[in-house]
C-alpha cells in the first residue's frame, strides 16, 4: 500500500489494455473506478477486477463504483433499477418507516451482493445533497429528499447497511450540491447563500456521518470563496474539516468535469493544495490519466491509516 499515489483512475473498456497494465504498474493509483463502459457481464467484470488486484497483489485493493440506483445504474446491461431511486426511498421513509427499513435493508443487501460478485468494494453513495426548487436536474431524483431530517436519517441507514455488508461508502457532494442551478459536469455552479444558512441546511447533511470517504462538490460558494470551487478552496475545505467536522479521506469529484476551468495539471495540483487527500479522474483517457498520475504525490500516513480502517470494513 505504501508506494501508491494519491489518485483514483478510470479505465477505457471491459478489459485492461496493454498500456493500462503498464500504467497501473508504473503509477500505482490508490484506487480504480468502474463505470457502465467497463461492465458487460458479471463474469467479465470479475475477471477485470481480479486482474487489477493481481497487479497490486492486494485482495482488498479499492475498486470503486458509482452505483446509486435509479438512472445512475452501472449494471444497465444486467438489470434495470429505474424505479429504485434515492427519492423513492426518501418518500418511503417519510410515509412508512417500518416498510422503509425492510425494503431498504433488502435493497442494500442485494446491491452489496452484486458489487461483491463483480469485485468492487467501495460505492459512491449516499448522495446527501438536499434538493431545492430550481436545483439542477443533474441531482433530481438522486437526492433523498428536500428535508434535512430525511436526508440525514436515510443517509445514516445507507452508510450503516453498506458497512454491515462489507462495502465502503463515499458521501457526496460535500459540502452540498442542492443550491446549484446548473450541472457541474458542464458549467461552474455558483451558490450565493451565506455561511450561517448553509451550516444549518446544506452543510448540516454531512455532519456526523460515519463514512470514511467524502467526495467534493465542484461548486463556488460565492460568500465563502468567490474564486474557487470547493475542490480547489482552502477556505471551504477548512469549513468541511472544522465546522462540518469531516475528519476522514476527502476525494475530489472527477477532475475532467467542465466546472473546473484550469488545465488538468493545474486542476490536480490545486486540489491537493486546497486539502483534498485523493483526486479522481474518470474518463479513461490514458494521456490525461498520465498527467494526473505524474502530479499526484505518494500517499501519506493519514491515507494509509484511513485505508487500513476501510480494509477492516471489508473483513
Amino acid at each position: 500500500m505504501i508506494n501508491r499515489r494519491s489518485f483514483i483512475t478510470g479505465l477505457k473498456s471491459i478489459t485492461l489494455s496493454k498500456n493500462e497494465k503498464i500504467f497501473l504498474k508504473k503509477y500505482r493509483p490508490w484506487g480504480v473506478i468502474l463505470f457502465t463502459r467497463n461492465i458487460k457481464s458479471i463474469e467479465q467484470t470479475k475477471k477485470l477486477t481480479d486482474e487489477i488486484r493481481s497487479i497490486f497483489k492486494d485482495i482488498k485493493y479499492p475498486i470503486l463504483i458509482d452505483q446509486e440506483g435509479g438512472r445512475i445504474n452501472r449494471f444497465k446491461r444486467i438489470i434495470s433499477l429505474d424505479n429504485l431511486t434515492s427519492k423513492y426511498y426518501g418518500k418511503l421513509f417519510e410515509k412508512n418507516k417500518k416498510k422503509f427499513e425492510i425494503y431498504y435493508k433488502i435493497y442494500i443487501e442485494k446491491t452489496s451482493s452484486l458489487l461483491k460478485l463483480i469485485g468492487t468494494n467501495l460505492n459512491t453513495v449516499p448522495v446527501l445533497d438536499i434538493i431545492k426548487k430550481g436545483s439542477s436536474n443533474i441531482i433530481g431524483d438522486r437526492a433523498i429528499s428536500n428535508k434535512l431530517f430525511t436526508v440525514n436519517k436515510v443517509g445514516d441507514y445507507c452508510i450503516k447497511l453498506f458497512h454491515l455488508n462489507n462495502i465502503g461508502t463515499i458521501i457526496k457532494h460535500i459540502p452540498g450540491h442542492g443550491e446549484a442551478k446548473v450541472d457541474s459536469h458542464k458549467f461552474t455552479p455558483v451558490v450565493k447563500k451565506r455561511l450561517n444558512y448553509l451550516l444549518k441546511n446544506d452543510f448540516a447533511a454531512f455532519k456526523d456521518k460515519k463514512s470514511l470517504f467524502a467526495m467534493t462538490a465542484h461548486i463556488i460558494y460565492q460568500k465563502l470563496d468567490k474564486d474557487n470551487t470547493a475542490t480547489h478552496s482552502k477556505a471551504i475545505i477548512k469549513i468541511i474539516r472544522n465546522k462540518i467536522k469531516f475528519k476522514n479521506i476527502l476525494i475530489s469529484d472527477d477532475l475532467s468535469m467542465k466546472s473546473l476551468k484550469y488545465s488538468l495539471k493545474e486542476n490536480t495540483l490545486k486540489s491537493f493544495k486546497a486539502g483534498c487527500n485523493l483526486v479522481m479522474h474518470c474518463n479513461g483517457n490514458l494521456s490525461e490519466m498520465k498527467i494526473v498520475a505524474k502530479n499526484s504525490p505518494i500517499i501519506n500516513k493519514f491515507i494509509v491509516k484511513k485505508t487500513s480502517e476501510f480494509y477492516k470494513i471489508l473483513s
